[in-house]
């Protein structure tokens, strides 16, 4: 139900708690004071949110943070936690080819949690939504006996076809946007509890909050990108979603990629890491991989080729006997 949907608060609830103001009251609270992107056109306050789709299609993707196995309260602030939500799910309509325009957010937590908190989880989402010039249409607030913000994201793919995983073509180039490694290397960082060493400070905050390159989904689209994806799990795991979709070999070049080994490197040595083991098979980047025939646009640097197949991703020339990435069920 939008009317739902975690906002703002003019009022002063530093010692209420969720159970303690009421559910409608905190919403009442939460809703005030936020400006609809022009996409959204029936905000918070009714049963169902109206939102334009100005393409006349509407790219639609789902996904859920849960305490203690996507983020942590004692490492992520809350609104961390709120930018990496909205984060994650632009992420996937990026690899569409398409922006983001839109979010539904529903929050579960425990009735002990304070109105601050979610007021703070709220600001991250707003905060994240507004840099894509998108707004939170509407959503839901149940209790819940740990944290859980599940998002779905609406998207405008401008006229374009939507860029598919299974479209890479023997010849093309695999083509990455966005940074690799940075946020496995922040984890470790953090689950090993160090810092204070230049450049620590910001691994650890990717970690927490990831930069995907907005507006280069769009621009691989229009540079006639044939396959693409969001890299979350991590780039050998979905390249290896591209190569089986689309029925092709993809061999990264390593040399490519050094520029990101060397940026996790010190990192890597504090910890006693392949940094190799990051880049390759560390996920929630959200960088963006995909495949072109032709000149890469702007922001896009080649770390591969496509080959025959059968689906495989090879690293110069051979198999990866790595880590090759996030399992969910692991």
């Amino acid at each position: 139900m939008t009317g739902e949907t975690i906002g703002d608060d003019p009022g002063d609830d530093d010692g209420d708690t969720l159970a303690g103001a009421g559910e409608f009251v905190v919403i009442d609270r939460l809703v005030a004071g936020r400006a609809q992107a022009d996409t959204v056109t029936l905000g918070p306050g009714d049963d169902a949110a109206v939102v334009t789709a100005p393409d006349g299609r509407t790219a639609v993707s789902t996904d859920m943070l849960v305490q203690d196995r996507h983020f942590r309260l004692d490492w992520s602030t809350p609104h961390d936690i709120g930018r990496k939500a909205i984060a994650q799910n632009a992420a996937d309509i990026e690899a569409m080819g398409g922006r983001a325009t839109a979010f539904v957010v529903a929050f579960g937590a425990p009735p002990d949690t304070p109105v601050t908190a979610a007021k703070e989880v709220s600001d991250g989402l707003w905060d994240e939504a507004r840099v894509l010039g998108a707004s939170i249409a509407g959503g839901d607030l149940v209790s819940a006996p740990l944290w859980v913000i599940s998002v779905t994201v609406l998207g405008d793919l401008g006229g374009r076809e939507p860029v598919r995983r299974s479209g890479a073509r023997v010849g093309d180039t695999v083509a990455v946007a966005g940074d690799l490694g940075r946020s496995a290397a922040g984890f470790a960082l953090w689950e090993r509890g160090i810092e204070g060493q230049d450049g620590f400070a910001e691994l650890r905050q990717r970690h927490l909050t990831p930069h995907p390159p907005y507006g280069q989904g769009a621009r691989a689209a229009d540079a006639g990108a044939t396959a693409m994806t969001d890299v979350s799990d991590g780039l050998l795991a979905d390249l290896g979603h591209i190569a089986t979709a689309s029925g092709v070999g993809i061999d990264l070049d390593s040399g490519l990629l050094d520029a990101d080994r060397l940026a996790v490197t010190d990192a890597a040595t504090a910890v006693s890491a392949d940094p190799w083991e990051w880049v390759l098979g560390g996920g929630e980047d959200h960088a963006l991989a995909a495949t072109f025939p032709g000149a890469l646009p702007p922001g896009w640097r080649a770390v591969g080729r496509v080959l025959e197949g059968p689906a495989r991703v090879l690293v110069d020339g051979a198999p990866w006997a790595g880590n090759a990435g996030w399992q969910s069920f692991d």
